[in-house]
């Protein structure tokens, strides 16, 4: 497993550990983690507080974001897009997008280069909260 996509994975699990959803992401540049988050909107009761929030939070004033990946266990939706066009972070990696199309296509569209390395521990892991707690997974993708 790519060693960017397995921290962010930590960071799933760590979500769920504390009763979350279990999506993490990092965000990476030049082989270095400038932060790393996961999903809060359970643990904080904040609807935006989604993996990739959570980590573009924790790495701080970044000046500028070129040359950048954000990795995120699950393809990221429009909110989490959003931020990544609004930064101009140019490459997303995610660990799988079965759970969850998100919004790659917008983002391609907008110029971000996407891979989805289609992970079966990350599908898996989502696949468990699911699960045992759909009312929770429906809420965070809007149903």
């Amino acid at each position: 497993m790519d060693p960017f996509l397995a921290e962010a994975l930590r960071e799933a699990r760590a979500s769920f550990a504390q009763g979350g959803i279990p999506i993490g992401s990092v965000l990476v540049r030049g082989g270095q983690i400038l932060g790393r988050g996961h999903n809060k909107r359970v643990q904080e009761n904040d609807p935006v507080t989604h993996a990739e929030i959570d980590c573009l939070r924790n790495a701080g004033r970044v000046r500028n974001f070129a040359g950048t990946v954000l990795y995120s266990t699950l393809m990221p939706c429009y909110l989490c897009a959003g931020a990544v066009v609004q930064f101009g972070i140019p490459r997303v990696v995610a660990g799988e997008s079965r759970t969850f199309p998100g919004a790659q296509d917008w983002l391609r569209q907008c110029g971000v280069e996407v891979m989805d390395l289609d992970s079966d521990e990350c599908y898996q892991l989502l696949q468990e909260f699911v699960r045992k707690y759909p009312q929770v997974w429906d809420e965070d993708i809007g149903r």
